[in-house]
């Protein structure tokens, strides 16, 4: 078997820990498989390069901040690679422009286009064991880039597709999938296997065990994903195709999200082009909008409300503030105190009534929703973050947890 295992940062976080990652990459060579170690940077490593770059502008360059952080990975590999040379394992570390991992130019955020694998996949058929700087990357000008937080599992997912190796392990501080935040929800349980449907939104609604690029990638290559604890032996959650039995569980997880913020544009005269003009510049912005719903009224005028990450808020409300005039609206509001609550399932599909309950069991905890988005096997709603943990235990106790 080829197997690519990925360590994060907390996997790494010190010399002892390195040599424990070092331990049961060398037990899977031993059993006779081929590995291929994709690692973060050290735990804290990126917040404190980031904050010396903060210590000499506010505004780091992007391209040179890219050159700053990936050097968290760099030294991450070689201290592994050197552990495992010192237990007499063959090992080598490689950089993202070392393996080719070419990406495009969007700095902080790169996207990988393409992967040239044939030097790591020499090196594995030598007997060695690669270990592989996660996050990073670089473009057709070869400058180095980084791919966002929790791109290290992104790069893992990408190898494994580029190697068609037979599992991509993620190691991390848990142990699987969970039903829901465990320390929200008592009675959460720990998923044995999850479609890449249901994980996709998952990670896309709130749930930080996986980073939703990596998800993407696992599924348009069919790649077999096992999360697991680098902390224990037991068996974690298996990312795989949609199985029958999937479809008898209504719904799998109840996620939640506070990094959302929410942007209303008030009474604008509603006619065509009204959303390419707001959510163009937007675009542009590279700010990700989320949920989005139009209010018309009868006198030909409406109200455009959307959602986008927290960090994102000011820049979005910048940029509709300056179509004010243009729009001919009459002002704008904006909120950070909301969260986003989502139940997750395949049985939504053939199981009628779910969104009903879920707005009955809300409106029973006295919880208003400000949104309401659907899709086929997930339903999301914008309520008050002083609400967020109540809705997500009623929720879970009342889709998951099974009846005493």
């Amino acid at each position: 078997m080829l197997v690519v295992q990925k360590y994060g940062g907390t996997s790494v976080g010190s010399i002892e820990r390195i040599k424990e990652v070092a331990k049961r990459a060398a037990e899977t060579h031993d059993a006779g498989h081929q590995v291929a170690v994709v690692v973060s940077a050290m735990s804290g490593e990126t917040n404190r390069l980031l904050g010396l770059a903060k210590q000499v502008t506010d505004r780091p360059d992007e391209r040179e901040s890219d050159v700053l952080v990936s050097t968290g990975e760099q030294v991450t590999v070689a201290l592994l690679a050197m552990t495992l040379k010192a237990m007499g394992y063959p090992s080598f570390s490689m950089l993202g422009h070392q393996i080719e991992i070419e990406t495009d130019s969007a700095f902080g955020r790169a996207r990988i286009q393409r992967i040239n694998a044939e030097r790591l996949l020499s090196g594995l058929r030598q007997g060695n064991i690669v270990v592989v700087a996660g996050f990073q990357g670089v473009d057709a000008r070869d400058n180095i880039t980084t791919l966002g937080r929790g791109g290290s599992d992104t790069t893992a997912v990408a190898i494994a597709a580029a190697l068609k190796a037979d599992a991509c392990e993620i190691y991390t501080d848990v142990d699987g999938v969970y039903s829901a935040d465990p320390r929200i929800c008592p009675h959460a349980r720990k998923l044995s296997r999850i479609s890449y449907d249901e994980m996709l939104e998952l990670a896309s609604l709130g749930a930080k065990v996986l980073q939703i690029r990596s998800v993407e990638f696992a599924k348009r290559y069919q790649v077999p994903v096992h999360v697991r604890s680098s902390f224990s032996r037991e068996e974690g959650t298996w990312l795989v195709h949609e199985e029958p039995s999937m479809e008898e569980v209504t719904v799998s997880g109840v996620t939640s999200d506070l990094d959302q913020a929410k942007i209303t544009i008030l009474h604008v005269p509603d006619r065509p082009g009204l959303a390419a003009k707001v959510f163009g510049p937007i675009a542009e912005a590279n700010i990700v909008v989320d949920m989005i719903i139009q209010n018309a009224s009868a006198d030909g005028s409406t109200d455009l409300t959307f959602t986008v990450p927290k960090g994102d808020a000011t820049k979005a409300l910048a940029s509709v503030k300056a179509l004010i005039p243009e729009l001919g609206a009459q002002g704008v509001t904006h909120d950070v105190d909301v969260a986003k609550v989502s139940i997750v399932g395949l049985g939504m599909r053939s199981h009628a009534g779910v969104a009903a309950r879920m707005f009955q069991l809300l409106a029973h905890e006295g919880i208003n929703i400000l949104m309401i988005s659907t899709s086929e096997i997930k339903i999301s709603v914008v309520i008050d973050a002083k609400y967020t943990e109540l809705a997500v235990r009623v929720l879970h106790d009342a889709f998951v947890t099974p009846p005493k």
